[in-house]
């Protein structure tokens, strides 16, 4: 069972609570960025699958996924000479949809 940690909201937040927000809605504020977590929602895609899917050039694709691999919002995995790129963090993803569906009813 997965528990969710209480949050107290009358406290203020702390300096690293702070920066660790405000970095990860940094990290989903860009149209490439997101165009690729939306990709990786239902799948796993090596960096040329995604290129192709996104009509990006591969060092786009491979520069967005390692400053979203840094930010901790997908991880990889090395099959052969391919590496597969999945979303890592449920929470983020959770949020982007969100979003997203908030977006689609304005």
């Amino acid at each position: 069972m997965d528990v969710q940690p209480t949050i107290d909201f009358t406290q203020e937040l702390d300096e690293e609570t702070l920066f660790i927000v405000s970095q990860t809605f940094k990290a989903i504020s860009d149209p490439t960025r997101i165009r690729i977590l939306y990709l990786l929602f239902e799948r796993e895609y090596a960096v040329n699958e995604i290129s192709d899917e996104l009509a990006l050039k591969q060092s786009t694709v491979s520069h967005q996924l390692r400053f979203l691999k840094n930010m901790r919002l997908v991880k990889s995995r090395r099959e052969g000479t391919s590496i597969y790129y999945s979303q890592a963090d449920k929470h983020v993803m959770q949020i982007l949809k969100q979003m997203i569906e908030h977006a689609a009813h304005c």
